[in-house]
């Protein structure tokens, strides 16, 4: 399709960073329905028997307990506790169906297969991705798969897009109502243009979906975690579920015990820096008496807020929200306080199974 979007490099791939511009595209996402390349994602279904306990013994999420046709956030832990990778699993009637982080397939994956030589991992790259976000995205979707309308939030179900068949999971990275459609890479032009015919629909690119994703409080793999942060400190503990939380049985569970029982010694914080300048990743932070206490993981300018936002770790001691710091910025210190995450309160849809 000629959209005129702006490519860039990521991972191998050649992706849209924009098309009218970041802004525009946040704004739209927040106010009507955008749709989202990511076919860069990586799309792995895994089978075996009993591949959700094998899962399990890696992944501290209760894998088993999920139905059937439902999807679940999950972190994959390493033997120090770090996140190899964080993921969206899915529970399939014969299978079980993962989307990782671009940047990570060849690593999750012999991570994954040198621990559970019992399961197969069948990698999907001829399948394309696309992330329909936003308030009207369930409208956008009421001719072309109006039985979609029906999925509950982190619901999976299968249905045809002018005649294409498509996955479709009730979730996104924006904060926003929204859907992910997978299908076959052929045919994937045909389903976007048949999405983008909706007058509520634009295109939007990767800029936008960071600056979402930031609002949202939501994480980005290799800035915000990574193989040194735990789930605890990064304040992902709550993708583990009580019963796994009581026998957690993956590596680095020592230390990911320990935290939970004790606390982090640093944890996850949004920052609102004052003035106008945009904290990037990697910006030191300070508390008052001007000794560092921690770093700036991601920083964007807020089109909803209108106003610098930030997220970032710093010492237990000051991540209470409104407590006060003091960033780097170009070479100068800058006031901040902390804020309760997330900057933008989530709007997904709220029906629920019966």
């Amino acid at each position: 399709m000629a959209l005129r979007g702006k490519l860039v490099p990521f991972a191998g791939w050649e992706l849209p960073v924009q098309y009218e511009g970041i802004l525009a595209e946040h704004r739209w996402t927040r106010d009507s329905a955008s749709l989202f390349d990511v076919s860069h994602m990586g799309q792995v279904e895994v089978s075996g028997q009993d591949a959700a306990g094998h899962l399990e013994t890696l992944i501290p999420a209760s894998l088993q307990a999920l139905p059937a046709g439902r999807t679940r956030y999950a972190v994959i832990t390493n033997d120090d506790g770090g996140i190899v990778d964080d993921l969206l699993v899915t529970r399939r009637a014969d299978d079980v169906f993962m989307v990782l982080n671009a940047a990570r397939v060849d690593a999750d994956l012999a991570w994954l297969r040198s621990r559970l030589p019992a399961l197969a991992f069948r990698h999907r790259p001829e399948r394309a991705l696309l992330a329909l976000q936003g308030p009207m995205a369930a409208a956008a979707l009421s001719d072309a798969a109006p039985a979609a309308l029906e999925l509950a939030p982190f619901a999976y179900g299968e249905f045809d897009v002018s005649g294409v068949p498509c996955t479709f999971s009730r979730s996104g990275y924006t904060g926003e109502d929204g859907f992910e459609i997978g299908c076959d890479g052929a045919a994937a032009v045909v389903v976007a243009e048949a999405l983008l015919a909706r007058p509520e629909v634009r295109p939007a690119g990767l800029g936008a979906r960071d600056s979402l994703r930031l609002e949202a409080g939501l994480c980005l793999y290799g800035n915000d975690i990574d193989a040194g942060t735990s789930p605890v400190e990064a304040g992902l503990a709550w993708t583990f579920g009580a019963r796994r939380k009581a026998a957690l049985g993956v590596p680095g569970a020592a230390r990911i015990e320990r935290e939970l029982a004790e606390g982090p010694a640093r944890r996850r914080v949004g920052l609102l820096p004052e003035g106008r300048g945009v904290v990037r990743s990697g910006a030191a932070v300070w508390d008052e008496s001007g000794h560092e206490t921690g770093v700036v993981t991601s920083g964007s300018f807020s089109p909803s807020l209108g106003v610098p936002i930030a997220m970032g770790y710093v010492a237990t001691r000051h991540a209470e929200p409104g407590t006060a710091l003091q960033l780097d910025l170009r070479g100068r210190q800058v006031p901040a306080r902390v804020a309760a995450l997330p900057f933008v309160p989530p709007r997904r849809h709220r029906q629920h199974p019966a």
